[in-house]
């Protein structure tokens, strides 16, 4: 049986809307303000966010600092795979390219994460630097499956001297990736496998994706210890030292602080946790609740509700959308029961027999077709999401 929690989400959030506004605003109906006249004790509240926050998969519910960044390419993914309509989605995905379209066709979820600083071992040996990165991924819950996952690292146009041609700006240099197999040694190199390799021209400044699925995969799905990747560049050698520095691998090679942030090297996982819809399929596009021509006004049938996350406090780490058109049930299911009320063979024996025994319940109006909610949010370790969620939006009402 479908579980009904995500089913309850919209409600919660009302509820939780209107404790926090002190019931004088906010998502509640006129009607429904009356129904909960009384303020929510910080019990239940709290019990309602507990709930909330477990259909998302958090534990806590996360306060990212000023500092926290939401990376461009999260934001560029979700424009071009939201479920929720998008006015500029084909052009995001011409701009992100097909191989982003490839792995966001087999996952519900992505997920970004950014290198731990402090175990940085950067080196530079002759024309090669070599920098180790190290990626916890330890907040990927174990039931979902990683499909594919890719490293991408922002390399800088190198402006050659104009007097050095054996430095000319259309040359190229190498990137090379590696696993890491089993970590060095003192007095002895560490044991690799080439997970993927690249031959760039030093005239293009753009963001570099290699494919380093195999390793995330055995440190997920198979077990294997993580012990990182090493991130080999290959360059032409320079007096100036700036080919040296043009591969964005390591902060203490590049003076600007403020573009660090943004530039630094990004994990970007695909998975999929089993259920809903993946996010690159087509989804239905939400619309606003229209009255149907020549039904009774309170007969069952779809009606407006907007969840604003501004209004229950959560827009600070819920990146985008700012809401979503959650809709709602509600009507009478009448006897005779008619064609446009959506009704099963259930529902009308059901509504027949409440007719001649008021003791049997009349058929309820509730969702009868339901559509998934995409999200980008900042998780409790300020690690950046983009995931479907499925049965949050209400797509058609029936008798049932």
């Amino acid at each position: 049986m479908r579980s009904a929690a995500p089913r309850a989400l919209p409600l919660l959030l009302l509820v939780l809307s209107y404790a926090r506004l002190g019931g004088s605003t906010g998502l509640v109906p006129e009607h429904g303000r009356r129904k909960y006249a009384a303020p929510l004790s910080q019990n239940t509240l709290g019990a309602f966010e507990a709930r909330l926050l477990n259909l998302f998969g958090l534990q806590h519910r996360p306060s990212p600092s000023s500092t926290a960044v939401v990376p461009r390419y999260m934001l560029d993914l979700f424009a071009a795979y939201s479920v929720n309509a998008q006015p500029k989605r084909a052009a995001a995905k011409r701009a992100l390219g097909r191989d982003s379209e490839k792995s966001a066709s087999r996952a519900n979820t992505i997920r970004s994460f950014h290198h731990d600083e402090s175990t940085e071992d950067l080196s530079s040996h002759g024309e090669k630097t070599i920098q180790r990165f190290l990626f916890n991924l330890s907040s990927i819950p174990q039931h979902e499956f990683v499909t594919s996952a890719e490293l991408r690292i922002y390399r800088e146009q190198v402006m050659a001297a104009s007097n050095s041609s054996s430095n000319s700006s259309t040359g190229f240099h190498r990137i090379n990736i590696h696993e890491v197999m089993k970590p060095g040694l003192p007095f002895k190199e560490p044991i690799t496998r080439l997970l993927d390799t690249r031959l760039v021209k030093h005239s293009l400044s753009k963001w570099e994706s290699f494919d380093v699925s195999p390793a995330v995969l055995r440190w997920t799905t198979e077990g294997h210890t993580n012990h990182g990747f090493v991130v080999e560049v290959v360059h032409p050698l320079s007096a100036d030292g700036d080919y040296k520095k043009h591969v964005r691998v390591s902060r203490s090679l590049h003076d600007s602080e403020d573009s660090w942030p943004q530039m630094r090297p990004l994990l970007v996982t695909f998975s999929h946790d089993g259920k809903g819809h993946v996010l690159h399929t087509r989804q239905k596009r939400q619309t606003r609740a229209t009255k149907p021509k020549k039904k009774h006004k309170a007969h069952c049938k779809r009606h407006a509700l907007y969840v604003d996350f501004s209004d229950v406090g959560w827009n600070d780490w819920i990146v985008a959308p700012p809401g979503y058109h959650a809709f709602y049930c509600q009507g009478e299911c009448p006897f005779p029961l008619g064609d446009h009320l959506n009704t099963t063979n259930h529902a009308i024996v059901q509504t027949l027999v409440n007719s001649v025994n008021s003791n049997i319940p009349k058929a309820c109006c509730v969702p009868t077709d339901l559509s998934p909610v995409s999200l980008l949010y900042l998780d409790e370790y300020e690690r950046v999401i983009l995931k479907n969620y499925h049965d949050m939006v209400v797509e058609g009402c029936g008798c049932r």
